[in-house]
């Protein structure tokens, strides 16, 4: 992999606003695993070189050695995925996934939505992977870590790749995204969840379109998401609307409505996840709870940490996704009892893994017929 690491790297304090259109952190804090920082400091010169008027997103392709990440995590239900970007454009304030872009030499802050990775030759390495003789298959999830349909993806095309390579071979697959490019590859997925090889998840965080747009500025609007799911549905592909991150004090008020809405546009399964700030994510929500939502700022953090013990964060299996206590119980209650009224599922019928077919090597000689 070719990575270059960030040069100038700014301080945790906040960047003009100004070459910040539409992004979801105001910081770009220092990397945890760098012993060097580097600070900016006004020499007087700003105003007469003021820099360029917004802060553009840039790509980086690497050339992956093997795509299939595994996980032995309890309260995941899958042990394997694909994640073709690294980074996220969408930007949002709440990402669990930000502190993966330390391992690349880059912050957790801005950086993870300007700064993107792409891996154009995955749907070659995956075949090579499910070519392998001692492959053992099992549904591979598509979304886990960073969107697999964010902008980006309308050049590169990286995730249709990779799905028709499972689509060929007839491997499970699940989906989780909010992007609207999900509807280009409904030519791949219906004929695939007509086999029972792939459902899809769809995350709807608000119904609040301001909300929205601040926590997530780069992601499709609630509404449009909600479009999403009639048009996955109404292809026969099914659909699990997911209220997460559901913030508590914020969002968690929401939760019946998301579900009515979602179950209405044709979802047939909900889902619900704790809001999550593990590392750096924890000062970036901070921050932008500060900078939007001061009067809420002390009523959401005092929630999550009755439901993690005092702390604004747990990561012990079984706990890091729902919390625990007396409120995080009365959520799963609420939920439990919204499902029954609208008779939405919260598990799906498992996907079928008895039609999957090894792809050839490549390189490998073709079958004589």
């Amino acid at each position: 992999m070719i990575c270059s690491k960030m040069q100038g790297m700014q301080p945790s304090h906040p960047v003009s606003r100004s070459k910040l259109k539409a992004r979801g952190s105001r910081l770009n804090p220092k990397n945890r695993f760098e012993r060097l920082e580097t600070v900016g400091v006004d020499d007087g010169w700003a105003e007469t070189y003021p820099g360029p008027a917004l802060l553009r997103t840039s790509v980086t392709e690497e050339i992956p050695r093997r795509v299939i990440t595994y996980n032995r995590s309890p309260d995941l239900p899958f042990d394997r995925s694909i994640n073709p970007y690294r980074g996220c454009e969408h930007g949002c304030s709440y990402c669990y996934a930000r502190p993966s872009h330390g391992f690349l030499g880059l912050s957790a802050g801005i950086d993870f939505e300007t700064r993107l990775i792409a891996r154009p030759s995955a749907a070659m390495v995956l075949q090579q992977e499910l070519a392998n003789p001692k492959y053992v298959v099992k549904p591979i999830a598509i979304g886990t870590n960073t969107d697999p349909y964010q902008p980006v993806e309308k050049k590169y095309e990286i995730t249709r790749s990779c799905l028709q390579i499972l689509a060929d071979c007839q491997h499970p697959v699940v989906i989780v995204t909010r992007g609207v490019l999900v509807e280009r590859d409904i030519d791949i997925l219906a004929p695939m969840a007509k086999r029972g090889l792939t459902r899809v998840g769809i995350s709807v965080t608000t119904l609040d379109h301001d909300l929205a747009r601040k926590m997530e500025p780069r992601a499709p609007s609630p509404s449009r998401r909600l479009e999403i799911i009639r048009r996955l549905s109404d292809a026969g592909i099914p659909v699990r609307v997911m209220a997460s991150p559901l913030i508590p004090g914020l969002t968690d008020y929401e939760l019946e409505a998301i579900l009515a809405t979602g179950q209405k546009a044709g979802a047939c399964s909900a889902s619900w996840i704790i809001l999550r700030l593990p590392r750096e994510v924890s000062e970036l929500f901070q921050d932008f709870l500060t900078a939007h939502y001061p009067n809420k700022f002390s009523r959401v953090l005092g929630h999550l940490r009755a439901m993690h013990g005092g702390a604004l964060y747990c990561s012990d299996w079984g706990r890091r996704m729902r919390g625990e206590g007396p409120y995080a119980e009365l959520i799963e209650q609420r939920f439990q009892k919204t499902l029954r009224r609208l008779g939405l599922r919260e598990k799906m019928p498992k996907l079928s893994c008895d039609l999957f077919q090894a792809p050839a090597a490549l390189g490998a000689q073709m079958e004589l017929f």
